[in-house]
């Protein structure tokens, strides 16, 4: 089968323009052509399609793809395999990078005071301030936002450094009680709770309805629910558990 400019722009979903630069420049010439003229695509060109615009999608250039897919050794199958180590190596970054983000997003609610180049040296290289932003944007008109503004207005670099390893720490033995078969009612786990609750009144005066309502965020809010499962799976509904039994035990 052949396929016309108008053909091929529609399911490509490219302009039929872009299609035209292409072959002005030599990157996706067709060979047939109607009596009239016109352009007709085969297959093998709407493979060559696929191609360019996979590395198109993937930040190359026109002239880099043109060198790639210039390579006679390269055919379809070592173009898919390419193709695919690419996808995975991105894959694998932004999973990184998503990982990063939600571990410290929790923290950012808080409102850090550290300079970008601190923050960086602290949260390390995927941290973002738009989470910051966003924390504000949330609770900025809440007694708890204005109250960790102003305690952690006076933390320095060597306390943020401190609080990060100390929750880093309590998560490492959240994960190891709840994998060692602790159930959320536990004393132990419990205990991990109240820990977990002292720590955030680093921050803002946490009660135990306060400390209940994070709990249910954990396992409503995906990015929180993610940052717990990269640690163990099923952490957060199993923190969220703990936080109420503890509740209810300091409650009753």
């Amino acid at each position: 089968m052949s396929y016309s400019v108008g053909q091929v722009a529609e399911l490509a979903g490219v302009t039929v323009r872009t299609l035209h630069h292409y072959g002005q420049i030599g990157l996706l010439e067709p060979r047939d052509r109607t009596s009239a003229g016109y352009r007709r695509y085969s297959e093998d060109d709407l493979d060559r399609l696929r191609h360019i615009l996979f590395y198109r999608e993937l930040g190359f250039s026109l002239d880099d793809i043109a060198t790639i897919l210039a390579d006679p050794g390269a055919g379809t199958g070592a173009h898919l395999r390419r193709q695919r180590e690419l996808l995975t190596d991105r894959i694998g970054r932004l999973q990184a990078m998503v990982a990063a983000v939600d571990k410290e997003l929790e923290a950012h609610t808080m409102g850090i005071q550290l300079t970008p180049e601190e923050k960086f040296e602290i949260f390390g290289p995927n941290y973002s301030e738009d989470y910051e932003t966003e924390a504000e944007q949330r609770w900025g008109d809440t007694d708890a936002w204005k109250q960790s503004q102003q305690r952690t207005s006076t933390f320095t670099k060597q306390q943020w450094i401190e609080i990060k390893e100390a929750g880093d720490d309590l998560n490492r033995r959240r994960a190891a009680a709840m994998t060692g078969g602790a159930t959320p009612d536990s004393v132990e786990a419990m205990d991990l709770a109240e820990e977990h609750r002292a720590a955030i009144e680093t921050f803002y005066d946490c009660g135990y309805a306060m400390h209940r309502g994070l709990g249910d965020m954990y396992v409503a809010d995906e990015r929180f629910t993610r940052t717990y499962e990269v640690l163990a799976p099923g952490l957060a509904q199993w923190l969220r558990d703990a936080i109420h039994a503890n509740a209810d035990r300091h409650q009753a």
